[in-house]
């Protein structure tokens, strides 16, 4: 409690009771009907703010849910391919090497600024697969 000089401090309590006596009864109606609008929408907010924070949890929730089916897909579809490529790199036959470097090699051209040109590269690879080198 701060203690200051002057005589206002001390007839603080009296002039507010002053006050709320001497309104008209519009303005202390009008006060009360204000406090209960800001109240009720007070609590509206609140209401709606927990619904939206339920909602945001569902929502993260089905995501998280979502991701891991992807990744548990993923995974099982990497296994079966890597279990493809392996048994594959065991059939080994003499003369199928360049058909083998082919199946490895993407030779869909991708049009894009940053990538280097290797159009010229993928003609020899396809052309090696077509016509192996002969020793």
């Amino acid at each position: 409690f701060k203690e200051s000089n002057g005589p206002t401090d001390c007839y603080a309590a009296i002039s507010q009771a002053d006050r709320l006596q001497s309104e008209p009864e519009s303005i202390r109606k009008w006060r009360e009907e204000q406090k209960e609008r800001l109240e009720q929408l007070d609590a509206n907010s609140r209401k709606q703010e927990a619904e939206w924070k339920e909602k945001a949890i569902k929502e993260l929730e089905e995501w998280y849910a979502r991701q891991d089916e992807k990744l548990q897909k993923t995974k099982a579809s990497n296994r079966a391919a890597e279990e493809a490529f392996v048994s594959d790199a065991e059939d080994v036959f003499p003369g199928t090497e360049w058909e083998r470097v082919a199946q490895l090699c993407d030779f869909n051209p991708k049009a894009s600024k940053q990538a280097k040109d290797v159009s010229r590269m993928r003609s020899v690879l396809i052309s090696l697969k077509q016509a192996p080198l002969v020793r």
